[in-house]
């Protein structure tokens, strides 16, 4: 086995500013203080082992591997716990630029006729049958299985398997095929023999990351410019059409222009009559609102490098705090809405605001974490982090709730126009301006410009992939919202020119319908790309997708709602109505 630590891991000299997470470390040799501040022992630390056909992950020392227990191990985030990285101290110790060989870390031994030792060998071929793999972290940067393949090239994994398997009838799997050596039949390798090579930069300012970032650039670059063309010509037909439809409504000023009247403007007294279930939508637009600024706030944080794979757990924390955080919006946006519904349960509307949907993904991922539990996987949450985040949902994101509510309250929105007592019949409508037919039109072309970055954060996931082109995603962002916007306007447009003027449920479902689309990616991902085996794993994977897909849809929905909002409101407010 060779492994190989690639990139600039150790830096000998640094200058400059870094951002939090990112500062080098620098190293120099014992007994040399040229360099303030430079260490001269090299760790090496031992994260969760994962693997492809599995969703759970196990500690390091589930499977009896050499371990240095009487070290403290660093402490963690609360992210790299909801991710399950549990990151320990490794009895592999190194002396910068000082060579070790034939170096003893220790040794097992096992009799079958022990039942203790027995369980241990049974895990440890499961876990070679499974084909799980070491993550090994030195100067925070993943250790890089690299072997040959053919053509002399190499082939480089971040992490490498603990062994391998050759069944009965002589077919090596996974790793064995890198060594012909390994050809007895029914026999289990493990790999209990590394060769650690490490790589050093002599440098000040190094712009690392050049390939990977024009690679990265052809793969999204098609679908940025269609997105692109389609928003244009979206924005173009809106503003040409309506332009003509207020102009020529703005110069009918005889009563018999008027009874000439067609399209939206005849929907004006019903356009804002409060939908059904209005108190369902409020609560949904008010999480979607928490969601979306969440997001938002994030991705920017990441885009500018705050929130780094560097720095381990980072992002997963700040959504966790900024969702507790922004309460206030949800209960304030859930609030006001319901209000201009003409709704008056406003206790059972903020209740249902702090617990409907956090309740939901809640109890989600509880039953997800008792399955971990119950596998003994490193995934599992502990006892008193679940305690933590109950209190930090119910001390503080419930408060903030109540408070946005209590000012959401006190005052309703206003409309343009006046609404009629009595509502407007409906005309017959036509297939296209049908609510089903609309709806599932308008989710197609959001999810076109999401579903590249959707296969590498789905990679980065389920395939233990590193992600790290925020700024990519910051900007598949934006352009997710413009497109969210854009299709939902013009479809809300077509329903009002044919006098539905059942706009609210509409837009909302019209964007949201986006989530459906990715759930049946993600379906299409577990069949075509991973090779994920045994019921629970499976139960893992379309339990924690079901949390995304809700979150995507809230998120999508409240976008597709707003915009819609937006537009109605405005419309009415520059055309004269009689």
């Amino acid at each position: 086995m060779l492994l190989w630590l690639l990139g600039a891991a150790l830096l000998a000299r640094a200058a400059g500013f870094y951002l939090p997470g990112l500062a080098p470390v620098s190293f120099c040799e014992a007994g040399h203080d040229q360099v303030p501040d430079c260490r001269s022992t090299i760790e090496l630390f031992v994260n969760r082992l994962d693997s492809v056909e599995s969703v759970l992950p196990y500690e390091y020392t589930a499977f009896d591997f050499c371990s240095k227990n009487t070290e403290k191990r660093p402490s963690e985030n609360l992210g790299q716990v909801l991710f399950g990285e549990r990151i320990e101290p490794s009895p592999y110790k190194f002396e910068f630029k000082k060579s070790q060989e034939c170096q003893k870390v220790c040794m097992r031994a096992y009799d079958t006729n022990n039942p203790s030792d027995k369980a241990k060998l049974d895990f440890l071929k499961k876990g070679m049958l499974l084909n799980y793999q070491h993550h090994w972290i030195v100067d925070n940067m993943p250790v890089t299985w690299c072997y040959d393949v053919e053509d002399g090239q190499k082939f480089c994994n971040p992490g490498f398997p603990i062994g391998c398997y050759v069944t009965e009838g002589g077919h090596p799997k996974d790793a064995c095929v890198v060594n012909s050596n390994f050809n007895e039949k029914d026999a289990f390798y493990i790999f209990n023999h590394v060769d650690i090579t490490i790589y050093y930069h002599i440098v000040e300012h190094e712009q690392l990351g050049l390939f990977e970032l024009l690679f990265f650039l052809r793969s999204i670059m098609n679908s940025l410019v269609i997105v692109l063309f389609l928003s244009g010509m979206v924005a173009m037909i809106m503003l040409r059409t309506l332009h003509k439809d207020i102009a020529r409504y703005n110069q009918m000023d005889s009563v018999e222009d008027a009874q000439e009247e067609f399209g939206w403007k005849l929907v004006h007294g019903d356009v804002f009559r409060p939908p059904r279930k209005g108190m369902l939508l409020s609560v949904f637009l008010g999480s979607g609102t928490q969601i979306f600024i969440m997001t938002f706030v994030t991705l920017f944080f990441a885009c500018l490098g705050f929130l780094s794979p560097a720095n381990r757990g980072a992002l997963m924390t700040c959504a966790v705090v900024l969702w507790v955080l922004l309460g206030t919006p949800a209960g304030y946006v859930a609030a006001r809405l319901y209000k201009s519904f003409g709704g008056e349960k406003w206790k059972t509307n903020v209740l249902l605001t702090a617990f409907l949907c956090p309740g939901v993904v809640f109890a989600d991922f509880f039953v997800m974490n008792l399955i971990l539990w119950g596998e003994g996987s490193s995934a599992a949450m502990p006892f008193g982090t679940l305690v933590a985040i109950l209190a930090l949902w119910f001390c503080i994101s419930v408060p903030l709730t109540f408070i946005g509510a209590y000012f959401g309250f006190k005052k309703g929105i206003e409309h343009p126009v006046r609404t009629n007592q009595i509502p407007r019949q409906i005309p017959e409508q036509s297939f296209y301006t049908k609510p089903f037919p609309g709806i599932v039109m308008g989710g197609i072309l959001p999810f076109g410009c999401i579903f590249i970055q959707l296969f590498f954060i789905l990679n980065s996931i389920w395939s233990h992939q590193m992600y790290y082109m925020f700024g990519f995603l910051f900007l598949v962002f934006i352009i997710l919202v413009i497109t969210c916007s854009e299709a939902t306007i013009l479809l809300c447009y077509f329903h009002l020119c044919a006098e539905d003027y059942h706009w609210q449920w509409r837009s909302f479902l019209t964007s949201s319908f986006t989530a459906v689309y990715f759930l049946v990616y993600a379906i299409h991902y577990f069949f075509s790309k991973l090779q994920i085996t045994g019921l629970a794993s499976t139960i893992l994977y379309f339990g924690y997708t079901m949390i995304m897909a809700l979150i995507f849809f809230l998120f999508t929905g409240t976008i597709g709602f707003f915009a819609c909002f937006w537009f109605v409101t405005k419309i009415y407010s520059v055309v004269k109505v009689d």
